[in-house]
């Protein structure tokens, strides 16, 4: 891979430099305060009950929404863009999901599982997922309208209007899948509730590298109006990872 000599934006003193710091740490510090009182709204957002018995195509046969749910009280969906017909899952949503298998372990000791689901057959997304070594719990949504009530599908009529649906508001998107992330939760009263929902850039604080690479002095170096266009497969760079899969 290619490198280059970084220029610096200026050249200071310790002093001056730790003065630059102490000043950002202030900001920095207000924005950690805003997401916690974020992070507290949106626990406290109220709760719709899910009406419709969603089931899904898995491993071990049809399991419902419910069922996903694997004895805990929280379970986490993320919203993976894999259509029927699909060769591939997306990249994007590839390059999120490769955080999901170190995390699901952890989420369960905080009694919320995790599943993807996807829109294309299971038969269709298990070579993908074993391609890619990930161990976290995945299920096909196909022949449900799950997708489509949350706002990650879109119909064919929908596409030739020409806007679609998506982060809460009507807007012109490429393509008829979309990604997404859905919580659920079961009450006491062993209902299903639907408790938050966040899609686009909503998504951002899935992605590690994105953290550091805001870190480092050329950031995330991407192009503004393609911003993942860089990513690849894990596989696929010049130098792919070696990813271990939890099982």
């Amino acid at each position: 891979m290619k490198t280059t000599a970084l220029e610096p934006p200026m050249i200071v003193p310790p002093a001056a430099w730790l003065a630059a710091r102490r000043e950002l740490l202030r900001e920095e510090k207000e924005l950690t305060r805003q997401r916690d009182r974020l992070a507290a709204r949106r626990r406290a957002l109220p709760w719709t009950k899910v009406e419709k018995h969603y089931t899904f195509e898995s491993p071990r046969g049809r399991v419902s929404l419910a069922d996903l749910f694997d004895g805990r009280s929280q379970l986490v969906v993320y919203h993976f863009m894999f259509g029927p017909g699909w060769e591939e899952g997306c990249k994007s949503c590839s390059y999120v999901s490769d955080h999901f298998a170190a995390a699901v372990v952890h989420l369960r000791a905080k009694d919320a599982s995790f599943a993807a689901v996807s829109h294309a057959p299971l038969a269709e997304l298990t070579p993908f997922h074993q391609r890619m070594g990930w161990g976290f719990p995945r299920v096909s949504s196909h022949g449900s309208d799950f997708n489509f009530d949350y706002r990650v599908s879109f119909t064919p009529a929908e596409m030739a209007e020409g806007r679609v649906n998506y982060n809460y508001r009507l807007r012109e998107f490429p393509c008829e899948e979309a990604p997404g992330l859905s919580v659920f939760a079961r009450g006491a009263d062993g209902a299903v509730y639907h408790t938050h929902s966040t899609y686009g850039r909503g998504l951002d604080a899935l992605i590690g590298p994105d953290t550091v690479l805001d870190l480092v002095p050329k950031g995330r170096n991407e192009d503004p109006d393609a911003p993942m266009n860089w990513v690849r497969y894990h596989d696929r760079y010049d130098h792919p990872a070696n990813v271990v899969a939890t099982r």
